[in-house]
């Protein structure tokens, strides 16, 4: 039986976006968070890897060597096709830095 309330504050930006991909998929929020209670207790701790994240490295980190065979690498797929348009790209670095 259901009887207990959780109220956490998040960003409004945070928890509207989740929102809308909740209801894309059609799982209300207090299904994933009563899932994400239930992970905690079957594995005794947070159900996912909670670390800090490697910093990629910049041009002026980065060896002429190194950005030469990275640069190589993006005209390769560039020519294959294998890239994304600019702008998915910028929108989603934006989305991981907010």
């Amino acid at each position: 039986m259901k009887d207990a309330t959780v109220s956490a504050r998040v960003e409004y930006d945070v928890k509207t976006e989740a929102e809308e991909i909740l209801q894309k998929l059609g799982i209300p929020v207090s299904v994933v968070i009563n899932s994400l209670y239930r992970q905690i207790i079957y594995r005794n701790g947070i159900p996912f890897s909670l670390t800090i994240p490697c910093e990629p490295p910049t041009i002026d980190t980065m060896s002429e060597t190194e950005l030469n065979a990275k640069l190589q690498h993006s005209y390769e797929q560039s020519l294959a096709g294998e890239g994304r348009p600019y702008t998915e790209v910028f929108d989603e670095l934006e989305r991981s830095h907010i």
